[in-house]
């Protein structure tokens, strides 16, 4: 479940409690989590509700400034809706703030020991040998130590790759504390730049192959 940024910061300051959305399915369940960009949010009810009783009170909840706004903005086959799945219908969702995005924090944390590096580089040997395109990972971190800030399709075509299976492999790197992504591009986060300073994994000289 996607939140725009200004909705997700609204349910980390507790402002907003609610969304809506127009499901075949409900994507989300109670007591789950997911990240979003003020960070950690966990889904405390999921009910289904008719649109046209959905309150002003309900609406700022879910941060509209009036119950016809969010009536016009779930649209006849919301973006969720699956081929098959049904008729899709309102579900009403309960939002809370759980916590900051522990990626963060993982890549904040530079002060690596050489278990931690060792650990690192088990995990990435493990994504390589997974890859149906070869080996990657090390290349993938050079090139954004490299081109900070780049657009992902320039990145992607430097390496001879196509963006958006590029971007899933960035986001890999991401997932275990070592880059972090911007409006543009992408960049080596302190803990990406501690491993590149003490693994002795070999980093890909520019060009080669």
């Amino acid at each position: 479940m996607r939140l725009p940024p200004k909705v997700a910061q609204g349910v980390a300051d507790g402002s907003v409690t609610l969304a809506f959305r127009r499901w075949a399915r409900p994507d989300v369940r109670v007591g789950s989590e997911f990240r979003s960009s003020a960070g950690v949010v966990r889904v405390t009810s999921v009910d289904v509700v008719d649109e046209h009783a959905i309150t002003p009170d309900d609406a700022r909840a879910a941060g509209f400034p009036d119950a016809d706004a969010l009536r016009r903005r779930l649209r006849p086959v919301d973006e969720a809706a699956r081929p098959g799945a049904g008729e899709p219908v309102v579900y009403r969702v309960g939002l809370t703030w759980a916590g900051e995005d522990p990626r963060i924090a993982l890549r904040e944390s530079a002060d690596l020991t050489a278990d931690d590096v060792a650990d690192i580089d088990r995990r990435l040997e493990r994504l390589d040998r997974a890859s149906s395109h070869g080996p990657w990972t090390m290349q993938t971190l050079d090139l954004v130590r490299r081109r900070p800030h780049t657009r992902a399709p320039d990145l992607a075509a430097e390496v001879g790759r196509e963006r958006d299976p590029f971007k899933i492999d960035v986001r890999k790197l991401k997932g275990l504390g070592l880059t972090q992504s911007f409006d543009v591009g992408y960049d080596l986060s302190p803990r990406g730049r501690a491993y590149l300073a003490a693994t002795t994994r070999v980093v890909p000289e520019p060009g080669s192959d």
